[in-house]
């Protein structure tokens, strides 16, 4: 079993932005925004928490919810846990880059917080649904975004009874959901197919070295080194 990664074709170019793998930030690149959605169950978190713990300069968005918190999450760390009217209040102010409702509850991204973390060099991920994903490439198209799939419906059933979190109805409401999320995957940049998990989290890492190492976010950082090499020649 092989997690399958295939780049979904896209008329974008790549925006001047990021640090190559284990460079100091450097003042002329600023970071890269990145989406990844997946349906619940998919193993989305699990993937990008081990993401997050073998590579520099990135950082996932911690998103603002009105849903209750459930055993083991930290404020904070986890989400944002606030309650309905101040969510509302922030999102009439324009504090919010992206918010959707899901199942009820509210969800957030606080747009401040990822600015700031771009303009740093840091490279951000939203962990949004599609809704959130589409609102965010609207404002900002230089976004590369990744859609995570499980390998079959079966599966995903499986993950989502073996969470032991929610009843049967609601697992059955997650399941229908998914099956209408995935019909969404063509607007995304990438695909990976999360069957065999260290299989997906390399092939995650993939993307986001491959990313980072595109003519428009190297040049940059590279300036120096091509202007000795090349020149006037560079072209940048």
């Amino acid at each position: 079993m092989t997690a399958k990664s295939a780049p979904v074709s896209h008329d974008k170019a790549h925006p001047a932005s990021g640090d190559p793998v284990d460079r100091p930030a450097d003042s002329r690149v600023h970071g890269q925004l990145f989406v990844i959605s997946a349906p619940s169950g998919t193993g989305k978190t699990s993937l990008v928490t081990a993401l997050l713990a073998r590579q520099k300069q990135l950082k996932v968005s911690v998103s603002h919810t009105t849903r209750a918190p459930r055993q083991g999450e930290v404020d904070g760390e986890h989400y944002h846990f606030v309650t309905q009217q101040d969510f509302l209040e922030r999102q009439a102010a324009g504090a919010f880059l992206e918010s959707a409702d899901v199942f009820g509850n509210l969800y957030g991204t606080c747009s401040d917080w990822v600015d700031e973390q771009i303009k740093g060099g840091i490279d951000v991920i939203l962990e949004i649904d599609w809704q959130g994903a589409a609102q965010v490439r609207r404002l900002r198209p230089e976004t590369r975004s990744i859609f995570i799939l499980p390998p079959s419906l079966t599966v995903l059933e499986s993950r989502l009874r073996n969470r032991k979190s929610d009843a049967d109805d609601v697992v059955a409401k997650r399941l229908g959901k998914a099956s209408s999320e995935m019909t969404h995957y063509p607007e995304y940049d990438y695909l990976i197919v999360n069957d065999d998990f260290d299989t997906a989290l390399e092939a995650l890492a993939a993307v986001f070295l491959a990313e980072r190492h595109s003519l428009a976010r190297q040049a940059p950082a590279l300036a120096d080194i091509l202007s000795n090499l090349c020149g006037a020649n560079t072209g940048h």
